[in-house]
């Protein structure tokens, strides 16, 4: 689990984006890969590219019910064409004979001979039988021709693609039964702060509930890693070396939420130093200033860790625009640049000094163009505003937001992926 060396430590904050390349910059695929059933292959990442196996389509096919013919047959006045065969989807057909047509239904093969599918809409069947075409008809018209989609050995999907259900679909398509994939990345997952205890148990005064745990866990398993969950530690630095060593000896990638401040009880940035290297402290931005990313030297190789802040808004936040994408990374995948596009927003409120803000709103497609408001109050533990929000409004450091103007919107949405 090597990974090549980090700038050395920054002075002062870093710019978001800065923070970002730096993780992506260190992170390598670490877990190492493993045969998989198709049919459990959901969410997983591939380790290997794949190539198609088959022509898609396999034959030239209709791609819509109606008449197969052959174009020429086709005279002026019309006297209609007989019909001499009928083709189901998944039939071998006889030639089609001259001056005679098919009828044919959607995936169904074309017949040798005819070079043209004429929609069922467009026919007229006289007392005959005859069916006569309203319009006209040209070569080649409504016929998926073979290999249309890939040819034997056309690149399908490449090594680092999470596997979705499309995906999944696309490789059943080539009848393939296995896969190569990344086995699933080991997180251990650590809460510290004396202050916390977990849902379910009586609260003394001073105490919170441990959301933390439970929300970090669900956006770990969403990415589908296995989750190494080491519960809250006492902010003492005995306790936090003793669990980070246990969780450098267990995991690919240790998170830890709490503690990355700079307060006389806040030791992960000491203990790091001590059992590895802090690689960088501080990101321009608010939520999430204390965040921390460094390593934990171990026998079998470094361990890299990712300090969240304790605050559940800003653990959250910076998950998403930080830690997701350097997890993926470490899975195997190509984590995509941040999706924002402009809006306008509907509110005012004052700068803040030296640091990007990420605003929890809601966008309002009351009007033409659509308006960020406020999702609620913007406090670090506040995480209703999170649950309603679509995105966060993005405005930089000692910038008002002044209504009607347009500011970067970052969509909640893409973090899902």
């Amino acid at each position: 689990m090597s990974c090549v060396s980090c700038a050395t430590l920054t002075p002062g904050l870093l710019d978001l984006e800065d923070a970002r390349q730096r993780l992506l910059a260190t992170a390598r695929p670490l877990p190492p890969s493993e045969p998989c059933p198709l049919d459990a292959a959901l969410g997983r990442v591939l380790a290997a590219p794949i190539s198609a196996r088959l022509a898609i389509p396999s034959a030239d096919n209709s791609a819509m019910d109606g008449y197969a013919l052959r174009v020429a047959d086709l005279v002026s006045p019309p006297d209609g064409l007989p019909i001499i065969q009928r083709i189901p989807a998944g039939c071998a057909p006889a030639p089609l004979a001259e001056g005679g047509c098919a009828r044919i239904f959607t995936g169904a093969p074309i017949p040798p001979g005819a070079n043209c599918v004429v929609p069922q809409e467009r026919c007229r069947i006289d007392d005959q039988g005859r069916v006569h075409v309203q319009g006209e008809a040209l070569v080649g018209a409504n016929i998926r021709r073979r290999g249309e989609e890939s040819l034997e050995g056309t690149p399908l999907l490449p090594a680092g693609q999470r596997l979705d259900a499309p995906a999944l679909a696309l490789l059943a398509n080539q009848g393939i039964v296995e896969v190569e994939v990344f086995a699933r990345l080991k997180v251990a997952l650590v809460s510290t702060g004396d202050e916390l205890v977990e849902p379910g148990m009586p609260l003394a005064p001073g105490q919170l509930y441990n959301s933390n745990r439970v929300m970090l866990s669900a956006l770990l398993q969403q990415q589908d890693c296995a989750v190494i969950d080491l519960g809250i530690v006492a902010d003492t630095a005995a306790a936090l070396r003793e669990t980070l060593s246990q969780a450098r000896d267990r995991a690919d990638v240790v998170i830890c939420t709490g503690g990355v401040s700079a307060g006389e009880e806040d030791h992960v940035r000491p203990v790091l130093a001590e059992l590895g290297e802090l690689l960088f402290h501080g990101v321009a931005m608010k939520p999430g200033k204390p965040f921390a990313f460094g390593r934990l030297h171990g026998a079998e190789g470094d361990v890299l860790l990712l300090g969240l802040p304790g605050n559940p808004v800003a653990a959250l936040v910076t998950w998403q625009v930080l830690g997701q994408a350097f997890v993926q990374a470490c899975q195997g995948r190509h984590p995509r640049p941040l999706q924002q596009f402009f809006v306008k927003a509907g509110f005012s409120r004052r700068a803040t000094h030296g640091r990007r803000e990420l605003l929890r709103v809601v966008l309002d497609h009351a009007e033409l163009e659509p308006m960020a408001r406020l999702a609620g109050g913007q406090g670090s533990a506040m995480l209703g505003a999170a649950c309603q929000a679509d995105g966060y409004l993005m405005v930089p450091g000692d910038t008002p937001v002044m209504e009607g103007n347009d500011y970067a919107f970052l969509p909640v949405a893409q973090f899902a992926i």
